[in-house]
């Protein structure tokens, strides 16, 4: 398989696991998180190891080894991106698993297991209309105050949505125009979805407009904006007069 199709083949199978689990109605609330994170998080390690021996892999559920850092390919997961979506039996929850290819996004998927979607990098480009007012997913529970002030800037509607996984498959499938985020977030939370996010035609960056960059010695990479390549000056314009 190529990179691209051995993503989105262990996403799907994570994916099936994490319905099952839920379905299977032995954990609930916080146990049933834990138990999703942890499970999925060992089939998609023995997946990616089975498959691609001498890669790295740096997981949200798993111990860092920092001999990554000096390793061209290295596999960015999140088993479950949305662990209180997923308890709480909401739809917007997520798996992204991310190829970093010398820093940079390369292969991914990221699988919306309740919505049975799976979305690759090898879908390719994806062309929607950008709707008058633009939309702009936010977090359901803690929107940050600077996508609040560039949606007022720009007339944006706000989209509430959980996780970061589902927010930017919105803007992929073209439910929505923009995805806005500034704080929390680390490399599992955005590599893959960025990796989707330019295979299909949009503009990923930092909200400051530099590149995104992964396999960093400290995984933390908390923004990140996602949109129509046609709104990327204005919005990231009016990120900087807001900051």
């Amino acid at each position: 398989m190529t990179d691209a199709e051995l993503a989105r083949s262990v996403a799907d199978e994570a994916g099936i696991l994490l319905l099952a689990i839920r379905a299977d109605g032995r954990d609930t609330g916080k146990a049933l998180g834990a138990r999703g994170d942890a499970e999925a998080n060992q089939l998609i390690i023995d997946r990616l190891r089975a498959a691609r021996p001498a890669d790295f892999i740096l997981s949200e559920e798993s111990v860092d080894d920092r001999a990554r850092c000096a390793a061209r390919r290295v596999w960015i997961v999140d088993p479950l991106d949305g662990t209180r979506e997923y308890a709480e039996g909401l739809d917007d929850w997520a798996v992204h698993i991310g190829l970093a290819l010398d820093g940079r996004p390369h292969a991914a998927a990221v699988a919306l297991p309740a919505l049975a979607q799976v979305y690759a990098t090898d879908d390719g480009p994806r062309f929607h209309p950008v709707l008058s007012p633009p939309r702009m997913v936010v977090s359901r529970t803690r929107a940050p105050d600077i996508a609040r002030l560039v949606g007022e800037a720009i007339g944006a509607r706000l989209i509430p949505m959980g996780s970061a996984g589902a927010k930017a498959m919105a803007v992929v499938d073209g439910r929505a125009d923009i995805y806005l985020h500034d704080g929390g977030q680390y490399e599992w939370d955005n590599c893959a979805p960025a990796a989707v996010a330019i295979a299909a035609g949009l503009h990923a960056s930092r909200i400051d407009g530099s590149p995104l960059v992964y396999n960093c010695e400290d995984p933390l990479l908390p923004d990140l904006l996602i949109c129509r390549e046609e709104l990327a000056d204005t919005v990231l314009k009016a990120i900087a007069a807001a900051r």
